[in-house]
């Protein structure tokens, strides 16, 4: 691993933490860091590389959803940046592997809001089967269409679920209960959920299910993994959904299966290019196609799960400024060291090499410092030690520590 030396060590109390917000997050999660003594700043929309370098100048804790990206360059710009928030499930905008080498804590949320991709999950199959969004439209344009041509009940159809995890599980008995055979695919071994059936291939649940539900995450594998093979595979007439990567689907497919008739219907919250700000204009290949839903990624979007997502990845990230804690980070070892108000705190994170641990209390035994608790795990190339003491270490420390040539990032907490 490599990694920039020249980090200088820190001291950092609470009221000195500065925590910028952006795209949204709900107000609890800014409350809760402004509670703690926190100064916050807020920013309606996401930033582009360029202006999150100049915004970020200064920022200790950051916070995004899922359209600013976190690239090496904005990495390498940021010397104050400790941690960063993804208020939302996936993490595929941040550079998880530059964030570690320059021992930058990430944090999500990975089940605040699954209910909710659920329930609009449910919403949209049964809109797309009785053929909701065409009659509301013909409606609102003056023009009654009461007929039942095309419009069917979900109850006994197969639900194909792609990407069994949070999200699909829980769709699978909820779908279950409505009615629906559910059946799945995920490459990794899962457990089925009441009497859903484990798909041994994509293309054996393609070939059976009669609505498609993609629920898989951002990697970069997964871009253009829904394409003219997988949707010639689906069965006519049937239905497909996508509320999980934009990255994930040719759009341009799917519009010719829709146009020619063999897919029925579409729903997608999802986008491969998405928008910034509210209010920016959207093009999509699907726009003006009978039957197909379209929605600004707001699967997650209510109140429920936007308030809870906005405290839990806030108390995350307060977590770790304050007290060193690391539980359910996205890419830094597993910490929980129970804090002592009466003790100090050493956060040390580094490479994960032989020794690192022995130089480091032998540094302090030094410096005459006494060890009252300390933790160390690792994960991968990173290495995190926590370490109390009675009192302050001392600038003379932190500065010994931050030389030592396993050093990522070192500081001392209030």
């Amino acid at each position: 691993m490599t990694h920039d030396t020249t980090l200088p060590a820190r001291r950092l109390d609470d009221a000195d933490v500065r925590v910028l917000l952006l795209e949204n997050i709900h107000a609890d999660g800014r409350d809760f860091l402004r509670g703690k003594g926190y100064q916050v700043e807020t920013q309606d929309g996401a930033l582009g590389e360029d202006d999150l370098i100049e915004a970020i100048q200064g920022v200790h804790l950051l916070g995004i959803r899922s359209t600013t990206y976190i690239t090496p360059k904005v990495l390498e710009h940021a010397p104050d940046l400790l941690a960063i928030g993804a208020f939302c499930i996936g993490t595929n905008q941040i550079d998880l592997a530059a964030t570690s080498r320059a021992g930058i804590a990430v944090f999500n949320a990975p089940y605040s809001n699954t209910r909710s991709v659920v329930e609009l999950a449910i919403a949209e199959i049964i809109s797309l089967a009785r053929r909701l969004h065409e009659k509301s439209t013909d409606m609102h344009r003056g023009v009654w269409n009461k007929s039942a041509a095309g419009s069917h009940e979900i109850r006994g159809r197969t639900l194909g679920i792609v990407g069994y995890g949070n999200i699909g599980s829980q769709l699978s008995v909820i779908a279950e209960a409505l009615g629906l055979k559910v059946i799945f695919f995920d490459i990794d071994d899962k457990l089925a959920l009441g009497n859903a059936k484990r798909c041994s291939t994509l293309e054996e649940l393609l070939g059976e299910a009669d609505v498609v539900t993609l629920h898989v995450d951002g990697r970069p594998g997964n871009a253009g993994f829904f394409g003219p093979e997988q949707f010639d595979a689906m069965k006519p007439r049937s239905l497909f959904l996508n509320l999980s990567r934009g990255i994930a689907v040719d759009t341009e497919s799917l519009r010719g299966h829709l146009e020619s008739g063999h897919i029925a219907g579409a729903a997608l919250d999802v986008f491969p290019v998405e928008p910034k700000r509210q209010g920016d204009p959207f093009s999509s290949e699907l726009q003006g196609i009978p039957n197909v839903i379209l929605t600004p990624h707001v699967g997650g979007s209510t109140e429920e799960a936007q308030q809870d997502i906005g405290r839990f990845v806030a108390s995350k990230l307060r977590s770790y400024a304050s007290f060193g804690g690391t539980s359910l980070s996205v890419n830094f070892p597993e910490m929980n060291l129970p804090a002592d108000p009466a003790k100090k705190r050493v956060a040390y994170v580094h490479e994960n090499a032989p020794g690192v641990l022995a130089r480091i209390n032998t540094l302090l035994g030094e410096h005459e410092v006494n060890i009252e608790g300390q933790q160390l795990a690792t994960r991968g190339e990173l290495g995190y030690a926590v370490t109390d003491v009675a009192t302050d270490v001392g600038p003379a420390v932190l500065a010994a520590l931050a030389a030592l040539p396993e050093t990522i990032r070192v500081r001392q907490l209030s």
